[in-house]
């Protein structure tokens, strides 16, 4: 017992000592200046590490014999031993090679710093900017710093509402690679309409806490040789937190005024100017959470964890039509001549009969006018009207970054979110009592607003080994993703089954699963000339994409507007003795004038009143649409890089990959840079591209109601193994191959860095949608389609794009403070080269067939539908405990072409194009630094209220603005808390 005691007393004493040692340093990091903000303070050897605030001040816990290592962009590393002191005030010296951050994006070997790459590559330092932006989703916030990058969140169109597909100049979302700390980022399940006219499956970054990232690296590059598949267009990397023993919150409010800009110099009608009237009332509230915490292991490993809650109200920004373009009632419903499948008439102006009781001549002319009525009932226009804006979203996120050693020459790590979404949103045109085939006056006596929504998850997990084997560092790594989308329906119903219809339904859901393993070898060889890395590996990969059906109701056929015979020879005759009436209130006669009639009792039928089917706005997906396919694989690559001298940099990559659906393919990329003198270096590369269509691409099938002049037309997207694909003459997709040039320099003159870089990157066999093909045009797909139409994806044509990309930074110290200012910009030209038009099955003529295969209106948006230029200039300042950032944004013209003749506003016929000017926007974030541990930032987006043109006449049916610039929500303002514990 005396041991027990004497032991425990000596460790007790060892603890005391050993707690004793750890010191509280406090201190202020300057330069010849003044104080330095944002400095990196870390303790040598460990994962626990400070940045100073505002005023150069810091505060770390370390052992009173341990280092302090001091970092920051553009200044030299220093590193200054405790010696048991707790106040240590530092200086730290200029340093031209510390000047820009270094990158591993796009190299396998050595880290350098992005003027030293042979490609260009933006470095966003979201952990550093993140306080001062009024964005909060991830890539709005990229869209907002790097010009060639563009995210666009549709106020309207079914699924695309959900999603904001990420794009990189001017291509498709799916023609962009995304990495996670270097690992490869699974897509969304869901295959949404983008930007560039073709739908794309694209990566959901929502799901990721920006809080939790350290920074992003965007290659504005060719990389398929590189990265593998979809790299067409470039790579971005999110690189995760790793720091520890530090609590970082924020608390995000804001919303939008919603106040209407001056619609004087706009083609708005007098009637639509006062009808598009703004509500005065603020809209699209939104509230956001975002915690960050990393936790330091004693062998040097850390766990670092986020989270985020987010919760935002819609915005509306409604298109209201005169009355007389988009009547609420028919002729027929106003008189009360509405008659159910049997004839029996169906009371819809109940208001009208009591008027005629009382004899008020007045109010019998009025009740009989669509305005009159909709007075009658309080409806104004603009309450059935199109709503278009932001949906409605609660979103959940967690994320983590983990690393610790397993022995002195291997390390295992682990990183990956979980994430869940509701949103429900306005994407439909509002259903009017005039449209017959679709309303029910006991259900929705004054017409619906459809509304859809999705409950979305996302997983993804990461894991691997590090180490060295032999002279070679290895990475074992193997990531898994998955996303789902469950999708529904309310405020709806199936007109062809009648009132018994359910209003809401469950429309299927779509799920995307992707799983990675991946060996790479990397080694370096000083004696090689002036060093040369070697890299090479393999990937083996396998992807599974399903849709399952939603409930019966919503995609079904109903029978309630079909009379079946109830004895032999039964005339169609309602109880007034007259024929029955379709829809348009039309008799229902044979050839000569009589009431149909039908021989057999039980058997013959009669489609007395086409009632339309499926649930109204997005049908659900069938058992037809159901699909579950699965895809391998296996890939392997050698990447080469050499510094033939201290002046000439020149890498290579070639990568074969297997598809189990696609055979073999080989890509390569070579990359060089040489520098002319210290501060100048001209780069550049050419590599080979390709990408495989996704499996949301090859599987994915539905059928839609759209509108032309708002009448309403069903058709349906069919995959290309289906039998109407088989009538039509359409075969399997094939892969997209690319060719990808650059050409840039580099250089540096005091504080100031430059980059300039010219590509062009052509695409062959790009894939669109056709058009839709009908019965009449395309005799062959009657036994199939019947009255319907059908569409398909296609290898459809050629495209090129190229383009001017330019960066300039500046850092420096103005007055007490510090001054950074960044200057950036893109310019380039789409353009469709030339279609690839098969022998088709149809009786249309070479060009009528061209313009259905790939129509003006897509290439259009390919060429032109988005800006060809895009200019953002950033300037941060901080001085003492204010720091804020002015960012403005210029967005190029943008051309939509129609995709149609049509009579025009003026009588005549043509087609309805429209170039939309450029636009030119203010942002504004200014935080103030109310103690060491709390902050205050307001600002607001587009803080001018700068919306887009007013779409023209013809076209302005659902959207009022376009929504390819600034978007059309106005200015957003919001206030944000971000403090430390």
């Amino acid at each position: 017992m005396k041991k027990i005691l004497t032991l425990s007393f000596l460790l007790l004493c060892t603890l005391h000592v050993a707690r004793a040692q750890e010191n509280t340093i406090t201190g202020k990091v300057s330069d010849s200046q003044g104080p330095l903000a944002g400095v990196n303070v870390m303790v040598k050897g460990t994962t626990t590490g400070v940045i100073t605030d505002f005023d150069g001040l810091y505060s770390i816990t370390a052992a009173s014999d341990a280092t302090l290592v001091y970092s920051f962009i553009g200044y030299a590393k220093l590193e200054m031993p405790v010696n048991g002191k707790t106040t240590m005030n530092v200086i730290l010296e200029e340093s031209a090679q510390q000047l820009t951050e270094t990158i591993v994006l796009g190299t396998r070997g050595a880290a350098r710093t992005k003027l030293n790459t042979p490609v260009p590559v933006d470095v966003i330092n979201i952990k550093k900017d993140a306080i001062n932006m009024p964005q909060q989703d991830l890539s709005q916030m990229l869209a907002a710093s790097a010009p060639s990058f563009t995210a666009y969140t549709s106020g309207g169109g079914d699924l695309s509402s959900f999603v904001s597909p990420p794009s990189l100049r001017g291509l498709a979302p799916n023609q962009m690679l995304v990495l996670v700390n270097g690992k490869r980022r699974h897509t969304s399940a869901i295959l949404a309409a983008s930007q560039t006219g073709t739908p794309s499956n694209a990566v959901d970054m929502k799901f990721i806490p920006s809080i939790g990232i350290d920074r992003i690296e965007i290659l504005r590059d060719g990389a398929s040789a590189q990265y593998g598949s979809d790299a067409i267009a470039g790579v971005v990397n999110i690189v995760l937190k790793k720091g520890t023993g530090e609590f970082t919150g924020t608390l995000t409010g804001g919303a939008y005024p919603n106040a209407s800009p001056d619609f004087g110099d706009s083609d708005l009608t007098d009637a639509e100017k006062a009808l598009n009237r703004s509500s005065g009332d603020w809209d699209g509230y939104n509230f956001q959470f975002d915690g960050n915490y990393g936790v330091g292991f004693e062998n040097g490993g850390y766990f670092n964890a986020s989270v985020l809650v987010s919760q935002s109200e819609r915005t509306i920004r409604p298109t209201v039509l005169e009355v007389d373009r988009a009547p609420l009632y028919s002729d027929i419903y106003l008189n009360n001549g509405t008659t159910d499948v049997n004839g029996n008439p169906i009371i819809t102006n109940p208001e009208l009969i009591a008027a005629q009781g009382s004899g008020d001549a007045g109010l019998i002319n009025s009740l009989t006018t669509v305005e009159g009525l909709m007075g009658a009932r309080g409806i104004e226009q603009v309450d059935v009207s199109t709503y278009s804006g932001q949906p409605a979203k609660t979103l959940m996120g967690f994320s983590f970054n983990m690393e610790t050693p397993l022995t002195d020459t291997t390390d295992f790590y682990a990183f990956g979110d979980f994430g869940y979404q509701y949103s429900d949103a306005y994407s439909c045109f509002y259903r009017r009592a005039a449209q017959a085939d679709r309303t029910s006056y006991a259900l929705y006596p004054n017409g619906f607003r459809p509304q859809i929504y999705t409950d979305q998850y996302n997983v993804s997990l990461a894991s691997g080994i590090t180490g060295e084997l032999g002279d070679y560092e290895f990475d074992l790594s193997n990531t898994f993703g998955t996303n789902s989308a469950k999708y529904g329906m309310f405020n709806t119903w199936n007109a062809s089954i009648g009132e018994s219809s359910p209003t809401e339904m469950n429309l299927g859901t779509h799920s995307f699963l992707q799983n990675s393993l991946n060996l790479d070898f990397t080694n370096y060889y000083e004696d090689i000339l002036s060093g040369l890395n070697v890299a090479f590996g393999g990937e083996l990969r396998v992807e599974n994409y399903s849709i399952e059906a939603g409930q019966e109701e919503s995609w079904t056929a109903g029978t309630v507007g079909v009379v079946t015979a109830t004895e032999d020879n039964q005339a169609l005759i309602g109880p007034d003795g007259f024929p029955l009436e379709d829809l348009n209130g039309s008799p229902i006669v044979n050839e000569t004038g009589a009431a149909v009639v039908l021989p057999y009792a039980g058997v013959s039928q009669e489609l007395v009143k086409n009632y339309a089917l499926n649930c109204q706005c997005f049908r659900g997906f069938a058992p037809e649409n159901e699909s579950n396919s699965f895809r391998s694989v296996m890939a392997a690559y050698v990447d080469l890089e050499l510094d033939v001298s201290d002046k000439f940099l020149i890498s290579g990559a070639l990568r074969l990959e297997n598809y189990s659906d696609f055979g073999n393919v080989i890509t390569s990329k070579i990359a060089g840079r040489y520098s002319i003198s210290d501060n100048f270096a001209i780069r550049g590369s050419y590599s080979s591209g390709f990408r495989a269509p996704s499996l949301q691409e090859l599987n994915y099938s539905h059928s839609y109601t759209f509108f032309v002049n708002l009448v309403p037309f069903d058709g349906t997207l069919y995959q290309n193994s289906s039998s109407a694909a088989s009538a039509l003459g359409i075969g399997q997709l094939q892969e997209e191959r690319s060719r990808n040039f650059s050409l840039g320099f580099t250089t540096k003159i005091g504080k100031l860095d430059f980059t300039l870089d010219a590509y062009k990157i052509d695409i062959f066999d790009r894939i669109f949608e056709t058009g839709e093909f009908n019965a009449g045009t395309t005799p062959a797909l009657a036994p199939i389609i019947g009255s319907g139409l059908a569409s398909f994806r296609i290898n459809g044509g050629d495209i090129s794009t190229k383009g001017i990309e330019a960066v300039a930074n500046y850092n420096t110290n103005l007055g007490a403070g510090q001054l950074g200012i960044v200057l950036s910009g893109t310019f380039r030209e789409n353009k469709f080269e030339n279609i690839n038009l098969p022998d088709l099955n149809t009786n249309l003529t070479d060009e009528e067939l061209a313009d259905n295969y790939v129509n003006r209106g897509l290439i259009g948006q390919f060429e032109t539908g988005t800006p060809s230029s895009k200019l953002i200039g950033t300037l941060n300042y901080s001085i003492g405990k204010f720091s804020t950032m002015l960012r403005g944004t210029r967005y190029g013209s943008v051309q939509t072409r129609d995709s149609r003749t049509r009579t025009l506003l003026d009588g005549s016929t043509g087609y309805a194009d429209q170039y939309f000017t450029p636009e030119f926007t203010v942002d504004l974030g200014v935080t103030y630094k109310v103690s060491d541990n709390l902050s205050l930032t307001v600002g607001g987006n587009n803080v001018f209220n700068e919306y887009p043109e007013i779409i023209r006449y013809e076209l302005r049916t659902f959207n009022l603005y376009s929504n390819y610039q600034q978007g059309s929500s106005g200015s957003y303002y919001f206030g944000r808390l971000t403090f430390t514990l």
